[in-house]
């Protein structure tokens, strides 16, 4: 007879094999974000042409970015990484007004037209960026729809035709979002000085009741300039109240190209991201903080939709108290609509959103638990089993199947 001891470690080891194979079934699980998307040096999948945020303030004023002859084949890592597929099926966003300041936004946009209001200059996006990050908020189609597609779009020009921002535009472009009643204004665009015009203008935004979502800096120039820089606030990402929204590539962290700055308030997906753009159907990647600022903008827009009755630094508390924890805590589209926070959702709930005690629609996690529960007991019972089977027969095949005498010796 092996010493009880060892028949007990190879139990333990035979259950814990069981345990093992079984309990990672009983965790839901966030799947890794898919890396083999598209990429502008085709090193993986298929190569798309990149979306710029500016154009070459000396090329010819013709000059406008091309459209692009490609299409993806299939849904990029930012959208797995947000679970847009399943927060669609909690809201789309539909019945808010996002005003977005960039480049403009061509109206008649593929996945966008009939939900684009563009006044004037904002209708004409030479260089394609706001079109783009538009269809990143609001866009619609099977594999790149955009956050919030039920959501409408408030065009508006926070630079000049070749995508140079200035204050004076920007201050002007919140004001008219104000008086238009935008829910959420995307502010996509980064300045280097804080302006006093763009402050009231700010401030005036939020007191209407508009959730003001920035740009954490402005995306990295794709030309030239590679001293070291130091960290700066950028503005309106700095005034008080504002959503200040970084990039992340899809491991988490920022980009080794990005501005460093202070005051982050979240980091979503800036980088090997699809959308189109203003002329065709073709499709671009886009990087940078502007993009994650407009997945930001997307999801406040489907928050507002799900909870209107809700202030607007309540959205913004919902947004950051739901992110997925990290150094920059990681924006969760999907928590930040289904997670019920404490309290009543206005301010003083805000403050205690931290507490999160329910999420919503757990069933399917739950009965998953249930049944890797299950199957480790059925597993850990076959084990049993085995382990009985192989200490106990061969001596009743010794004592030729004769029932062992109490406190006697089998041998007789």
């Amino acid at each position: 007879m092996k010493p009880p001891a060892r028949g007990a470690a190879r139990l333990l080891s035979g259950a814990g094999l069981a345990a093992a194979l079984l309990l990672p079934a009983a965790v839901p699980a966030h799947t890794a974000p898919h890396t083999g998307m598209p990429t502008a040096d085709g090193k993986k999948g298929q190569e798309l042409p990149a979306m710029p945020s500016s154009l070459d303030p000396e090329a010819e004023e013709a000059n406008c970015t091309a459209a692009s002859r490609e299409k993806a084949q299939k849904q990029d890592w930012s959208r797995q990484r947000l679970d847009l597929d399943r927060l669609h099926g909690h809201g789309t966003g539909a019945g808010v007004t996002v005003a977005l300041i960039d480049t403009g936004v061509a109206p008649d946009a593929a996945g966008l037209d009939g939900r684009v209001t563009a006044a004037g200059a904002a209708a004409d996006d030479c260089v394609g960026h706001g079109t783009f990050l538009a269809g990143l908020i609001a866009g619609t189609g099977s594999s790149l729809a955009g956050v919030a597609p039920g959501a409408r779009i408030l065009a508006l020009r926070g630079t000049d035709t070749r995508g140079e921002p200035s204050p004076a535009l920007v201050a002007e472009a919140v004001r008219e979002a104000t008086e238009a009643g935008a829910e959420v204004i995307a502010v996509t665009v980064a300045l280097p000085r804080r302006d006093t015009d763009l402050t009231r203008a700010v401030a005036d935004a939020r007191r209407a009741g508009a959730v003001v979502v920035a740009a954490a800096t402005p995306d990295p120039p794709s030309r030239g300039g590679t001293d070291e820089i130091p960290s700066r606030v950028y503005w309106p990402a700095g005034e008080p109240g504002v959503l200040s929204v970084a990039d992340m590539l899809p491991g988490g962290v920022r980009p080794d190209n990005s501005l460093p700055t202070t005051g982050i308030d979240l980091a979503a997906p800036g980088a090997g991201v699809v959308s189109g753009g203003p002329r065709g159907d073709g499709h671009y990647l886009g990087a940078g903080a502007s993009v994650a600022a407009a997945y930001a903008a997307g999801s406040a827009a489907v928050v507002r939709a799900a909870y209107p009755d809700d202030p607007p630094d309540a959205v913004t508390r919902r947004l950051t108290a739901t992110a997925y924890p990290a150094d920059i805590p990681q924006l969760d589209a999907y928590a930040a609509v289904t997670t019920v926070l404490g309290g009543s959702g206005g301010a003083a709930g805000a403050e205690r959103a931290a507490d999160r005690v329910t999420v919503r629609d757990t069933a399917a996690a739950d009965r998953a638990v249930d049944r890797a529960t299950l199957f480790l007991l059925l597993g850990s019972a076959a084990v049993l089993t085995v382990l009985w089977a192989a200490f106990t027969l061969p001596r009743a095949r010794a004592r030729g199947w004769r029932p062992a005498r109490a406190g006697g010796s089998s041998e007789d």
